[in-house]
């Protein structure tokens, strides 16, 4: 598990990963504060039940950097506040 400090551009190429599904959950830090929690869960040709691979949180300053990288990367991306 890692609690996410800073979001940074890293303009590397990258190569197609494998795709997983991800959950996501409201938490609470040792604090008290809201964090957000993504969690990746093994691919499909895993031969064991699915489990989480790896897991990210982030409080509400690094959401709302992720957030701005978000609307960057997808510009045309408008908000629903009824997703999920």
């Amino acid at each position: 598990m890692a609690r996410v400090t800073r979001i940074f551009h890293n303009p590397m190429d990258s190569r197609q990963h494998t795709e997983v599904e991800c959950g996501w959950a409201k938490v609470s830090s040792t604090a008290g504060e809201p964090l957000l929690q993504l969690s990746t869960y093994g691919s499909v040709q895993r031969r064991s039940q699915p489990k989480v691979s790896q897991t990210l949180q982030f409080d509400e300053n690094q959401a709302r950097q992720l957030l701005s990288v978000i609307h960057r990367t997808f510009p045309g991306l408008e908000s629903d506040p009824h997703a999920l």
